[in-house]
């Protein structure tokens, strides 16, 4: 007796999940089977993949960026940063320390090393790049990607974005991502041989999937919210913070030309000349601590920036999700139409119009053979697609699982890394206003000294003035 294939409606609606519980176990558990696979691929990947454990023991840095002159793909010359990337092991070997390695990459290579992880990890939240050119900056930060400001900045980004990847229980045991740290020479050809960009999904066919999917996964869908709920709080915070930083630079500046009036003054004024002095010097100091502040506050707004960069990772597992789904529909559509397709022919009868059903009619029945033939075309078709179908539930049951622990993983990464950004910037408010509250004092108590200096001076002239008068 023949076993009865599932309904294909019934295969579509994918079983619900359980509660996954501690996030890393079900990293640590995927993370073993991908090095077990790897363990499988022969020698060389084995050794490659022993290395890869190493990452954890070995100290990555992004030291140094140099300023650089060359010619690109167009053979057109270009001006570009290059960045020292450094590796140390911490342990010493046999009592013998190792060496530091050190390479040189570009900023596009960064790139495609993204691109590639973003290919081959569709379920995890790829770390971002820091950005290429500056966003949200206060009108007197410079924009421009080669000012060296923003180099050192993108410089600290970089480094970070490394140890994001190395510290991640599944990236860190990439072979391409070991290549990157330690193979100058040829890398591009390297990763390009793994043919990443013809396996990624084109834009378009993303698109499409969002809008014709049937059935999305409503954790996805709230997921796909909370990442436009992320990016659209943090870009707000960002240009208020912007504006901000404008107006204080306004305000501190002013009293950098109060403390050029004084100096001049000074230079006039024999009795008052040192209460002058030491006021206008003290508008200078207060003027010029603006500076440390801003730059310190840039340090925490691309903190800040890095999470908001954060929202387009998440939202690229949303869509890789929604592919999946779209694809498994349309297999399970087409499952069921090849059945009834397949039911038609057995008996004789044609549930919907079709083509195929008007030319029957205009042109005759076929021959019990050729119907024969037909029936069993179609039933390999449908064991085929039973198949199909069956491996794409599993595979995407098997991405629900892991995408959504590496969610887990983040928003655990994120609520941490956001309290202690808050909490280092407050505590930086509080350092600042003492350290500008103590400056202010002495400013007030110079301003008390020169208003007395005054009063007592021009009362005198007033009792001269009077006198005389009368």
């Amino acid at each position: 007796m023949e076993q009865v294939p599932p309904e294909p409606e019934r295969q579509l609606q994918p079983a619900p999940l359980e509660p996954l519980g501690r996030p890393e176990a079900e990293l640590e558990a995927a993370a073993g089977e991908e090095a077990e696979g790897d363990l499988e691929e022969g020698s060389e990947d084995r050794k490659m993949t022993e290395n890869n454990f190493w990452l954890k023991k070995i100290e990555i840095s992004v030291s140094e960026a140099e300023k650089r002159t060359g010619r690109n793909a167009m053979n057109m010359q270009e001006t570009y940063t290059a960045y020292l990337i450094e590796t140390r092991s911490v342990e010493h070997t046999d009592g013998q320390s190792v060496l530091t390695d050190s390479l040189w990459r570009r900023y596009s290579e960064f790139e495609v090393l993204r691109n590639y992880l973003l290919v081959y990890y569709p379920h995890v939240v790829v770390p971002p790049l820091p950005e290429k050119r500056a966003e949200f900056v206060w009108h007197k930060l410079s924009a421009d990607n080669m000012d060296p400001d923003f180099v050192e900045r993108r410089r600290i980004g970089l480094e970070n974005f490394l140890l994001r990847v190395a510290s991640h229980p599944i990236l860190c045991r990439d072979k391409i991502f070991y290549l990157f740290l330690t193979q100058e020479g040829n890398w591009k050809e390297t990763v390009n041989e793994t043919g990443f960009q013809l396996k990624a999904d084109s834009r378009l066919k993303a698109l499409n999937a969002t809008f014709r999917v049937k059935n999305p996964d409503k954790r996805f869908t709230e997921l796909k919210h909370y990442s436009d709920e992320l990016q659209s709080v943090i870009s707000h915070l960002l240009r208020v913070r912007a504006r901000v930083a404008d107006r204080l630079y306004g305000v501190y500046k002013v009293h950098g030309n109060y403390g050029r009036v004084f100096s001049e003054w000074s230079a006039i004024e024999k009795e008052m000349g040192d209460g002058l002095q030491s006021a206008g010097h003290h508008m200078d100091v207060y003027a010029s601590s603006i500076d440390d502040i801003l730059e310190d506050e840039e340090h925490y707004a691309d903190q800040l920036k890095e999470y908001l960069f954060y929202a387009e990772a998440l939202r690229a597992v949303c869509r890789k999700h929604e592919l999946m789904q779209y694809d498994l529909e349309m297999a399970a559509q087409d499952l069921a139409s090849k059945k009834q397709q397949c039911e038609e022919l057995a008996t004789g009868t044609v549930r919907t119009f079709s083509l195929k059903g008007m030319t029957t009619k205009l042109f005759g029945q076929e021959t019990p053979e050729q119907r024969e033939a037909r029936i069993k075309v179609l039933e390999e078709q449908i064991n085929e697609g039973e198949q199909q179908l069956k491996s794409k539930n599993l595979e995407g049951r098997e991405f629900v699982k892991k995408a959504w622990a590496d969610i887990e993983r983040f928003k655990e990464q994120k609520n941490r890394d956001l309290k202690e950004a808050l909490i280092s910037y407050a505590v930086m408010h509080i350092s600042m206003c003492k350290k500008v509250g103590l400056v202010s004092l002495r400013t007030e108590v110079c301003s008390e000294v020169l208003t007395h200096f005054f009063e007592t001076k021009f009362s005198y002239s007033d009792q001269i003035i009077h006198h005389f008068h009368f």
